[in-house]
């Protein structure tokens, strides 16, 4: 441009042609214009730079370069440059590179509301992984993670890394809720189960008392009962707490239950016996003893339970025992050789059942003792005996044999571990207990009666044995050694009592002492029982006198911390807050401070005192909810009032513009979120944007009306605003056709094809004056202004005609817009 303006003057001094050559310098002007737009339309083409096309939007030398320039810049610093160059000077210009700024407010007013919401979705994931609160806990889970989808995209690294650590925490607390409940319906299944396991039992007891005598429960179904009841327990009560009571409760009623089937079975075993009974008491009235001894032992045998009722053979059973006790008459007898006949029998009958139960090793000592009290009864007393008894010996001797035939392979078997554990290179405690089962299971097969395989079993127990000579000697040496570090204990804790000044004592450092010499003492074992037993009340005595002064200060610490609380609990409504948190806090140092205590009750009073601190700082908590809660509904009403204002355009009176403002105007007062404070300045903005345009319309309005006012001459110069006398004295000397002219060249409308000469003319004079200083200044509306006065007040209504107040007007539409 500015090489074309030195061309253009340059020729005008080389030659000064006359007034109807002047159109000739334009034409012959033309060409380098032309080249001009060229080159500027190949920049646009071949990807320019931002600074390029901020340069072509503002300098393009055709409406389609600018346009087009504006329509590619993207730079938001460069967007907001060019717009205020643009502004009052290039209408299309300014309307696009306003369109593309809202634009790019709108966008990153979304991101930042994006922004804000990803914190606010974070900050409650961080509370819900602390909260204690589990109702609904995994479905507002869900729920967060559902809206940190929406937003993570405009989360930074470090807060997606919060959101997943706290997220993870969460995860686990599900599963461990989820285990928990899983715990819980197992503990409830079985408390049920128990529960059903009881009330069967008291209802099978119920129903086996109030059983008539004549009939009497099945042995098997009861045996079966029992047996799927204690199933049934065991499984119930395998890996959960069983409540003492309901545990003793279960073991009543099952020991009710195996008491009636043992008396059932021992009953149905005997019941021939019964039937024989009772068929010769009912023959006549049995008087002789042995018939009587033999009744009341197989009533005790059976020894049926009270609280059942008894089955009628051994009720009718019972009924001939006394009435044969009643019928027999008193005899004076020999008490000892009564008592001794007693014994006797017993003894016979134990016998039997032994050896019915092939019982060698009883049976042996039951025939030993038999005989011994047989040998105690006179000749007439022990002659009915003799063949009972020689009947038992002769089974004895058969079980012996056939024992000795059973149990020869075991022994053998016993006789070959015992050698083998005897080579075997094992820890002696270890060794000594399997040395001491083999021998036990000897025992229990009831000896031997093959000495050379005795001797065999002998020999390789004391062979297995005796590398374990050497073990318990040692530890009998331990034993001792155990037992010095016993009584050093106590020579130490006698110096501390006899040197601790316990006005001035260290506290802890003596609890401490304490536990580590209980510790110490339990470490120090095995000692010998008998050597221990006066170290021991030596050290427990001296144990006491050292937990003596240690509970006094205890008791006095106990009864600090208990004040503590007790302030605590009275900052619990205390006003100011801001003075109760402070207070809660040296609380809490003092707390710190104070001595040792008992950690049970110590444990009490930190729950009441953690309690009251956590009410102090719940009122904290909900002032910041409730401060939270303010800032939602406000930034709710804001959102409503942006909702509403966005719908305002051109098309809204100017009021309802202004209405709208003030409403603005006082929501930006309120606290609200940082993104709805930026939504809100810029829908200010938008706003105080298009009330001025509506303003600049009506102003447009007055101007036109006033330029076609002083076509007809009807225009008062007083009805014109006073500072026009002075905008209109600056071009009192211009036509009406050059001031038209100017305005279309100040809003870049295209002229009439006749009057592009003297538009090229203006144009450069335009120019020069604008070189010079000399011209007009201020913006595009001042400078329409200035134009729009010196038409209504230095410009002859003569010269004006309806075509020019049509181009004037449509210049002053083209300014105001």
């Amino acid at each position: 441009m500015a090489a074309f303006i030195q061309k253009f003057f340059k020729g005008r001094k080389a030659s000064k042609p006359a007034k109807a050559a002047e159109p000739k310098p334009s034409t012959e002007n033309v060409a380098p214009v032309r080249d001009l737009v060229q080159e500027q339309q190949q920049i646009l083409a071949t990807g320019p730079t931002s600074q390029q096309l901020e340069n072509l939007a503002l300098e393009g030398k055709a409406s389609d370069i600018r346009l087009g320039a504006a329509e590619l810049l993207t730079d938001r610093d460069a967007l907001q440059r060019l717009q205020k160059a643009a502004r009052g000077r290039d209408k299309g210009v300014y309307q696009i590179v306003r369109q593309k700024l809202q634009t790019i407010r709108g966008q990153e007013a979304e991101q930042d509301r994006k922004k804000a919401l990803a914190q606010t979705v974070l900050r409650q994931i961080e509370e819900h992984a602390k909260s204690d609160n589990t109702q609904m806990y995994e479905a507002r889970f869900d729920n967060l993670l559902k809206h940190w989808k929406d937003v993570e995209a405009f989360a930074s690294s470090t807060e997606s890394t919060a959101f997943r650590h706290a997220a993870d925490h969460c995860r686990e607390r599900i599963d461990g809720m989820r285990y928990e409940q899983a715990q819980e319906r197992i503990h409830q299944l079985k408390a049920d189960e128990r529960h059903h396991t009881l009330l069967l039992m008291e209802s099978t007891l119920a129903e086996l008392k109030a059983q008539p005598a004549e009939q009497l429960a099945s042995l098997s179904a009861l045996d079966a009962l029992q047996k799927t009841q204690e199933n049934r327990w065991l499984e119930a009560t395998r890996s959960t707490q069983v409540e003492k009571a309901e545990q003793q409760t279960y073991e009543t009623l099952m020991q009710a239950i195996r008491a009636y089937l043992a008396a059932v079975q021992r009953f149905s075993n005997h019941a021939p016996e019964v039937d024989q009974i009772l068929a010769e008491a009912n023959e006549s009235t049995p008087a002789d003893n042995t018939w009587r001894d033999r009744v009341r032992e197989l009533v005790q045998y059976i020894d049926w339970p009270d609280d059942f009722t008894a089955p009628l053979p051994l009720v009718q059973l019972n009924d001939a025992l006394g009435a044969a006790v009643q019928a027999a008459a008193p005899a004076p007898t020999n008490t000892r050789q009564e008592e001794q006949v007693v014994k006797l029998k017993k003894t016979l009958n134990q016998l039997e059942q032994a050896l019915e139960a092939r019982q060698l090793k009883e049976s042996r000592q039951l025939s030993k003792q038999a005989q011994q009290q047989h040998r105690a009864l006179e000749s007439r007393n022990g002659r009915p005996f003799q063949a009972r008894m020689q009947l038992f010996n002769g089974q004895l001797r058969e079980l012996q044999d056939w024992q000795g035939f059973a149990t020869l392979p075991k022994q053998i078997a016993l006789c070959e571990q015992m050698e083998y554990l005897a080579e075997q290179p094992l820890d002696p405690e270890i060794k000594a207990t399997k040395i001491k089962e083999l021998q036990n299971e000897w025992r229990s097969l009831g000896g031997s009666s093959d000495r050379d395989l005795w001797q065999r079993f002998k020999q390789a127990s004391d062979r297995a044995y005796e590398p374990c000579k050497d073990y318990f000697s040692a530890k009998s040496g331990l034993k001792q050694v155990n037992l010095d570090k016993r009584n050093t204990l106590c020579d130490e804790l006698e110096h501390l009592l006899r040197d601790t000044d316990w006005s001035v004592a260290d506290w802890k450092a003596i609890e401490h002492i304490h536990r580590v010499a209980r510790e110490e003492w339990k470490a120090a074992w095995p000692v010998e029982f008998r050597d221990n037993r006066l170290v021991q009340k030596r050290f427990d005595d001296l144990l006491r006198q050292i937990e003596a002064p240690l509970n006094a200060e205890r008791d006095k610490n106990e009864a600090i911390k208990q004040s503590i609380v007790e302030r605590a609990q009275g900052l619990v409504e205390h006003e100011p807050l801001g003075e109760a948190m402070g207070q809660a806090k040296a609380l809490q140092s003092e707390w710190q401070s104070v001595g040792i205590t008992r950690h049970r009750h110590d444990r009490k009073l930190w729950q009441a005192f953690r309690a009251a601190c956590d009410s102090v700082f719940a009122r904290r908590d909900a002032a910041k909810e409730e401060q939270h809660s303010q800032l939602r509904e406000t930034n709710e009403k804001i959102e409503t009032l942006l909702t509403r204002t966005g719908t305002i355009d051109a098309r809204d009176t100017e009021s309802e513009i202004t209405a709208a403002l003030a409403e603005l105007g006082k929501a930006k007062a309120e606290p609200s979120s940082a993104a709805l404070s930026e939504r809100l300045r810029t829908e200010m903005a938008r706003l105080t944007q298009l009330h001025q345009e509506l303003a600049m319309r009506k102003q447009s309005e007055i101007w036109q009306e006033r330029v076609r006012q002083r076509l007809n001459d009807q225009l008062q110069s007083e009805a014109c605003p006073q500072a026009w006398q002075e905008l209109a004295r600056n071009y009192a000397a211009i036509s009406a056709r050059d001031l038209v002219i100017r305005a279309e060249i100040l809003t870049t409308r295209q002229s009439p094809e006749a009057e592009q000469p003297r538009r090229m003319e203006i144009q450069v004079q335009r120019l020069a004056e604008g070189m010079s200083g000399t011209g007009s200044s201020g913006n595009l509306i001042q400078q329409m202004e200035t134009l729009v006065a010196a038409w209504c007040l230095a410009t002859a209504p003569a010269e004006m005609t309806e075509s020019l107040v049509a181009r004037m007007n449509d210049a002053i539409v083209d300014a105001t817009l």
